[in-house]
């Protein structure tokens, strides 16, 4: 069985396309078609339910496909090694990261990454968080950023930052004279309190309502949104409040279109924080240049999160500016929902 075929096989999987996955191997369609129909016969066995659409692997195509991963993508680093001689330099670092990581420190790790690693890259994306789940999962990412991360059996989760939660609101709100600079303001202040807040569906929506409900908070939910930007903009507009990890709100901070305030810990908990997490492919062999990167990120990590305890509720004011600015590409899709109470 020829090792070609089997990189189309796993290309078409990782595609969910013939087509493109022909594209990947440069050949034709039918080309592409003919070599997985090859492997089938070879194995006496369907891999592909092509009854059905879309087309969908069966079970003995599964347990093939993690398997084919391995073995082609062990040969392409025995490749690789062979020709660089385990230099890392050459490689481009493919990572896959959620809108609201700041592309400023992005950028300012990526620049780090090519001085110490010469003729090494990184390609940058930003999608949606279940789709960083995906793409590293199939290989088409080598890492992933993502908050409140639940890697499961088949990914390893590298904590990276913890981000400190707070409430963002309008200047002038009345939270910003309820707030103790001390202290913050308590969790009890936002009840029934007109609230902006994250799709139902995302994980930082889940961890928000259940630190909410802890506290028997109930908030009215006015908006929904799938990233930070957009939230932002709507408590702008005079929506509402909401709760945002506080690095995300340095630059509207320092515009003084928005005021940010820590929540008050009540009886000694531990602060409500977003982690940050660096993810990948739990039996996949990293390249070199891969490796580097998760060390230079790993190495900002303590720096980075003692920076967010110096600046907890009990050791800043309400507000915090900074002369960092932060840049995303936000999802411009919006869920409009009648207001509410989370429960």
């Amino acid at each position: 069985m020829h090792l070609e075929a089997l990189s189309i096989f796993c290309d078409v999987v990782r595609h969910q396309s013939f087509s493109r996955g022909a594209m990947a191997n440069s050949v034709s369609q039918s080309a592409a078609s003919q070599a997985i129909r090859q492997i089938e016969k070879r194995l006496n066995t369907q891999l592909i339910d092509r009854s059905k659409r879309p087309w969908q692997l069966t079970a003995e195509g599964r347990l093939f496909f993690k398997g084919c991963q391995e073995i082609v993508e062990r040969y392409h680093e025995l490749e690789k090694s062979v020709q660089q001689r385990q230099h890392p330099s050459g490689y481009t670092v493919r990572l896959a990261s959620i809108y609201s990581v700041h592309l400023h420190d992005l950028s300012h790790y990526i620049e780090q990454f090519q001085s110490s690693v010469p003729g090494a890259s990184v390609d940058l994306e930003y999608i949606h968080p279940d789709q960083v789940y995906e793409r590293v999962l199939n290989d088409q990412s080598d890492l992933g950023l993502i908050s409140f991360a639940n890697p499961g059996r088949e990914l390893t989760a590298i904590p990276w930052q913890n981000q400190t939660m707070v409430v963002a609101c309008l200047p002038g709100h009345r939270f910003t004279q309820l707030a103790s600079e001390k202290i913050g303001l308590h969790p009890r202040s936002l009840d029934r309190e007109s609230f902006v807040t994250f799709d139902r569906g995302l994980p930082v929506r889940r961890e928000i309502d259940r630190y909410l409900r802890r506290r028997e908070v109930n908030v009215r939910v006015v908006a929904e949104f799938d990233n930070i930007e957009n939230i932002k903009q709507a408590v702008e507009d005079g929506a509402g409040t909401a709760i945002l990890p506080e690095p995300t709100l340095q630059q509207e901070v320092q515009r003084k279109t928005l005021v940010t305030m820590p929540l008050r810990l009540v009886d000694d908990e531990p602060p409500f924080v977003r982690p940050l997490s660096i993810i990948h492919r739990r039996k996949r062999r990293l390249n070199p240049a891969v490796t580097e990167f998760i060390e230079l990120l790993r190495a900002a990590r303590s720096s980075t999160n003692a920076g967010a305890r110096r600046n907890s509720p009990m050791a800043r004011g309400v507000t915090r500016r900074s002369e960092e600015t932060i840049a995303s590409r936000p999802r411009k899709t919006e869920t409009a929902v009648p207001p509410g109470v989370v429960t």
